[in-house]
């Protein structure tokens, strides 16, 4: 069963998707597991393939949601995202990494930001 945390962090990416959406993105993949990690969602813009990393809070008091997404972060992501493209057989399709942020502060509406381009392949 789904903690409160898990359940937040689920509201989060189903309005994430409802952003994107709503900027013409079309959902390809959410919650893409393997050994090396895991990607929210994974999306097109047109014919770029986009990785897209979901950051939620309840309050800036830890700071904003887009900077959790640290450097050792960006380096998971780019990992499982490179995993991706070459299972996919896609290694040469363009592809960018986006963050969405979702702050959800008591008695007011969502707060949802969209960072194209957030950060680069991370190579090791």
């Amino acid at each position: 069963m789904p903690d409160n945390r898990q359940l937040f962090g689920e509201r989060g990416e189903a309005l994430a998707i409802a952003e994107l959406r709503r900027r013409g993105y079309r959902i390809i993949c959410r919650n893409f597991r393997c050994r090396l990690g895991e990607i929210d969602i994974i999306a097109a813009d047109g014919d770029t393939l986009v990785f897209v990393e979901v950051k939620s809070r309840k309050g800036k008091q830890f700071g904003s949601p887009a900077a959790a997404v640290t450097s050792r972060k960006q380096r998971q992501i780019s990992r499982v995202a490179q995993y991706y493209l070459l299972k996919q057989a896609r290694a040469d399709r363009a592809a960018r990494f986006d963050v969405v942020t979702v702050l959800c502060q008591a008695g007011a509406l969502p707060e949802i930001d969209l960072i194209k381009n957030a950060f680069e392949l991370c190579e090791e």
